[in-house]
């Protein structure tokens, strides 16, 4: 061979060798690179998925506070990429029924305390309780009202069939004694009590409302109508632990007419929002951050930061709003906004799990690798060992032929194993040792 052919193939050879260095490097990390893809892809399937970019309350469409509330959810979660869709409903109890329905698409309710009664709450949680909706009573006439038995025998407007104000009503009203044998009560709505009292068809209503509610303001000014200051509010409070014993302050309805003229005690229900025990965990961490942006200030009946709370005895709490009402939002949620925090947080929940495992794996497949490749040598070893035991233990002549040609099929197969540079000293060794088989066999041929 000319030195011009010798150099070319020199050079070739050095070629070969840069260009399967780094695919041997990657040879040696691909078992531990498709074990941390395994655990990856176990950890993915096994994940919570994505919150949905979709939600659907129910409310009560007689209560205007709970669609205007409603619609700032929806403003406020729209900014988070999150789609609240309201639906209106006859009263809360249809609304905690869609709740119940699987397939309604509801995922949250706003309902009263109070409505769910003997009903089963199995598979619904309270987020909290939001505000307080007062039970309002008005009566005209000359006639100091200060208990609920002494409604009988007047005619009075106690809320439509179903409404959370009939509902309330109902329970207190009986235990007054206070029933349609002697009492004339009509069912009738909110806006038709304020007429049937203006127009003297009645002599008390009930109402619920906040205490701004443009028709709460509306019928304390009217002109003969007195708000009821029941004395044994704190009596009933501690009998239904859903109502709450309220103080009114003076002059709160109207300053310029010192409505009322003294300070009044009240009865109020909380107003819950109630959502499925599936409803998936970053959801719920943005509603209660939501809540507490809309419930969070002070109001006429309730201090700085006192709702959103757990004041609720229908629903039992979920774990999140418990962790947070204890501890405020996680961590990701105080700085990040809502989907870098929720992407962020599904992904430390795959990398934890690979960084506990990235260590051990570090050293295992390290030597997994190791013993796969040089099982290759043994077993080639295996070979070259069998035979000379076959040498050395023979009786009878020798078949050298035999001996020479599988000792070069040994031969043949190490020249055309192909393993990573890290174990070339390996096949040397494995040559040097075929180089003694061989010596021997030809040992045995001159004897």
């Amino acid at each position: 061979m000319s030195e011009e052919n010798r150099e070319m193939n020199t050079e070739e050879a050095r070629e070969e060798l840069h260009v399967s260095l780094p695919m041997e490097a990657f040879k040696a990390a691909l078992p531990y690179l498709l074990a941390l893809l395994v655990i990856a892809g176990v950890g993915y399937w096994l994940i919570d998925p994505a919150p949905p970019k979709k939600m659907v309350i129910s409310i009560s469409k007689e209560d205007g506070n709970y669609q205007a509330y409603a619609s700032l959810y929806a403003a406020l979660l729209q900014q988070e990429g999150i789609t609240l869709e309201i639906r209106e409903t006859e009263g809360p109890l249809q609304s905690l029924e869609e709740l119940h329905q699987p397939d309604s698409g509801v995922d949250l309710a706003l309902v009263p305390g109070g409505m769910a009664g003997g009903r089963s709450t199995v598979g619904l949680e309270s987020l909290g309780s939001l505000y307080y909706e007062p039970l309002w009573i008005f009566h005209k006439g000359k006639q100091k009202i200060e208990h609920l038995s002494q409604l009988k025998g007047l005619r009075v407007g106690v809320g439509r069939p179903d409404s959370s104000t009939r509902l309330i009503t109902k329970v207190l009203l009986d235990a007054a004694g206070v029933t349609e044998q002697n009492t004339t009560l009509y069912e009738i709505g909110l806006d038709d009590s304020m007429e049937a009292l203006r127009h003297n068809i009645v002599d008390v209503i009930f109402l619920t409302g906040v205490p701004n509610s443009p028709l709460v303001a509306e019928v304390a000014n009217m002109r003969g109508v007195s708000l009821v200051d029941l004395n044994d509010s704190e009596a009933i409070a501690r009998q239904y632990s859903f109502l709450h014993h309220l103080v009114l302050p003076e002059s709160a309805l109207s300053l310029q007419a010192n409505i009322p003229p003294r300070s009044a005690h009240l009865l109020a229900p909380t107003v819950t929002l109630v959502a499925r025990d599936t409803l998936h965990p970053a959801l719920t961490y943005l509603l209660l951050k939501v809540l507490t942006r809309v419930h969070g200030n002070a109001g006429m009946l309730q201090q700085e930061h006192e709702f959103p709370a757990d004041k609720d005895s229908d629903f039992e709490l979920s774990s999140q709003a418990e962790y947070f009402y204890q501890s405020g939002p996680p961590f990701l949620d105080r700085y990040l906004p809502f989907w870098a925090a929720t992407f962020v947080s599904r992904v430390l929940i795959i990398l934890l799990p690979l960084l506990a495992l990235a260590i051990p794996l570090s050293r295992a497949a390290p030597a997994a690798y190791n013993w796969l490749i040089k099982s290759r040598i043994h077993k080639l070893y295996g070979e070259l060992r069998f035979l000379e035991l076959q040498l050395r233990t023979a009786t009878q002549p020798v078949d050298i032929a035999r001996f020479r040609s599988e000792v070069d099929a040994i031969e043949n197969k190490v020249n055309h194993l192909r393993l990573p540079v890290a174990f070339s000293s390996h096949l040397y060794e494995l040559r040097s040792h075929i180089g003694l088989v061989r010596a021997r066999i030809e040992q045995y041929a001159k004897a």
